[in-house]
């Protein structure tokens, strides 16, 4: 069976968005909107995985559907919604739950991270939840996602999913006149590499939202004054640049900081170093505080723009999630013929 190129991919309301989302991810999806249809979402299901505040998640919901906007994907092209009002994302996690078996779930590293020690009161939303988001990706037939490395374990899950509902009702998806597989075995989208931004104070640590400083983490939101501030009162060390990146190695600060300047200026660290290779921080760094001013300013102030307009937010997302349920309905109608269920 042809499938259509169609990407799925999405980000969690469960705090604000920060320098290392954009360049991560949020930044990466603009320019598949050009070779894929695109859907991108706001996976407030899987943010309640733990406990939110409700009013938390309503903000954050709306700053990461502004933030896909301001970084350039255009809702008219892309589909931009949040996942809660497509209620087919729960109906196919829930089929998906008695497809997947305990083994697999039980050997999610994530799971294992986030819950710890304290595993018996962690909620059963935790321990499935990749069941769900397997639900989020073949919901829509996707046959690819822009996935991090933390996240290719679940991918393999979800490919483990289909291959498993395809093999266990091959003869009731053949009932329908489907002759191949009902569910695509969906691939990793290669990207080109993602920036791992760390710590400003810490290069041995992600960038993070539960830093104890203030100055260690570029929020969205921050602004052209704010960014500058803490770009310029980043950790270094007292070596100047090197000129090749191998000079980097052992020096976790300074290769984070010439890591957000070549993404940011997309450019190679090698590229970079041409220029400030046996330069001082002195140089560098206000340097690197002009260019994130230039780029996440306007960002800054579109995703204020669009958030302080909430009638806006809630069309866009009304005809997002209308146009994904087109895509989701008939599919999941199908998924109740092949299991059984009667309509």
């Amino acid at each position: 069976m042809s499938f259509t190129p169609r990407v799925f991919s999405g980000i969690k309301p469960s705090g604000d968005l920060h320098l290392g989302n954009y360049l991560g991810a949020i930044r990466r999806f603009v320019p598949l909107q050009d070779t894929h249809e695109t859907i991108y979402c706001v996976v407030d299901m899987h943010a309640i995985t733990v406990w939110q505040d409700p009013e938390d998640l309503k903000r954050w919901t709306y700053e990461i559907a502004a933030a896909y906007i301001a970084a350039g994907v255009d809702p008219a092209k892309s589909i931009i919604f949040n996942q809660s009002q497509v209620v087919e994302h729960a109906e196919l996690s829930w089929v998906f739950n008695c497809v997947a078996r305990m083994g697999w779930m039980a050997r999610m590293t994530q799971f294992k991270d986030k819950a710890g020690e304290n595993s018996e009161n962690v909620s059963l939303g935790l321990f499935a939840y990749p069941s769900l988001m397997a639900a989020d990706i073949l919901l829509y037939k996707a046959t690819a996602v822009p996935v991090g490395e933390d996240q290719r374990q679940h991918l393999e899950l979800t490919r483990d999913i289909a291959k498993k509902f395809n093999h266990d009702f091959a003869k009731q998806s053949k009932g329908l006149g489907i002759k191949d597989d009902f569910f695509p075995i969906t691939e990793t989208l290669a990207t080109g590499p993602a920036m791992r931004v760390k710590s400003l104070k810490d290069g041995s640590k992600k960038m993070s939202k539960s830093e104890a400083s203030d100055l260690a983490t570029i929020y969205m939101m921050d602004d052209a004054d704010l960014i500058a501030k803490k770009i310029k009162r980043a950790t270094s060390d007292a070596e100047p640049l090197p000129t090749e990146a191998a000079g980097l190695e052992g020096r976790p600060e300074a290769e984070n900081l010439v890591g957000i300047y070549a993404a940011l200026a997309n450019l190679s660290v090698d590229q970079v170093l041409a220029e400030y290779g046996g330069k001082g921080w002195g140089a560098f760094k206000p340097a690197l505080a002009d260019l994130s001013v230039t780029v996440l300013a306007p960002i800054a102030d579109e995703m204020k723009r669009l958030v302080s307009d909430k009638g806006e937010m809630d069309r866009i997302l009304r005809d997002g999630a209308d146009r994904a349920r087109a895509i989701a309905q008939p599919i999941m109608a199908d998924v109740r013929k092949i299991v059984g269920f009667v309509r």
